[in-house]
């Protein structure tokens, strides 16, 4: 059976797998994601499932500086051990969730931490431009609900598209972490400050301008 790419990323992000694994898996369960992360687990490749229950109070808090000191993230990462916290491969990946936070200015770790509030008016807004549009009403709300979750993978880190890597998103991430690493890994909190922020100044391209200190 034929499995679509959005299935394949569903349970890859859900899982840790790879992202072969996870078509195979698909397709051996007739695209059922229930079964096919079943059969992950039976083969020992759903890792990051098993271990996301798990807790995580030792990690480090990780900052990250732009050029110039115009941008400054702190960020808490959270693991099982102070052993895993103080590995060079915790600690690249921390230094790279503060550089995304840098580049990319999420609001929230996770869509559940948005206040329903902001979630319910910024509903109202993407109703009225879709019925400024001329959609039919009867279509609206599924529109929204598309809309809205363009909004989440926006704003929200775990479900922002990783800057060093556009083929997966941060919650992808972090689930390979806990496979190759072997614990549970959380990001709990960060803070971004921004050079001027609230005031009116120049608008630069910050994504830019970190990617370009990546690749040097």
């Amino acid at each position: 059976m034929a499995v679509d790419a959005k299935s394949v990323k569903e349970l890859r992000e859900k899982t840790g797998a790879g992202m072969l694994d996870c078509k195979k898996a698909l397709e051996e369960a007739n695209g059922d994601l229930t079964k096919a992360t079943e059969l992950l687990r039976e083969k020992g490749l759903a890792a990051a499932a098993n271990k996301a229950g798990r807790v995580a109070t030792e990690g480090v808090v990780e900052s990250y500086i732009h050029a110039g000191g115009r941008i400054g993230v702190l960020v808490e990462i959270n693991c099982e051990t102070d052993f895993v916290a103080k590995t060079d491969q915790f600690k690249d990946f921390a230094r790279d969730i503060a550089m995304h936070i840098a580049a990319m200015s999420p609001r929230y770790v996770r869509r559940e931490e948005v206040p329903q509030e902001e979630v319910e008016k910024e509903k109202e807004i993407l109703k009225a431009q879709a019925l400024n549009e001329g959609k039919p009403e009867k279509i609206v709300e599924k529109m929204v609900e598309g809309r809205i979750s363009k909004y989440y993978e926006e704003f929200c880190l775990l479900e922002q598209t990783f800057v060093k890597d556009p083929d997966k998103t941060i919650s992808a991430l972090v689930n390979e972490k806990i496979s190759a690493i072997g614990e549970n890994i959380s990001i709990r909190r960060f803070a971004r400050y921004e050079l001027g922020e609230g005031m009116e100044k120049k608008v630069d391209n910050f994504v830019e301008e970190v990617m370009s200190q990546v690749r040097q």
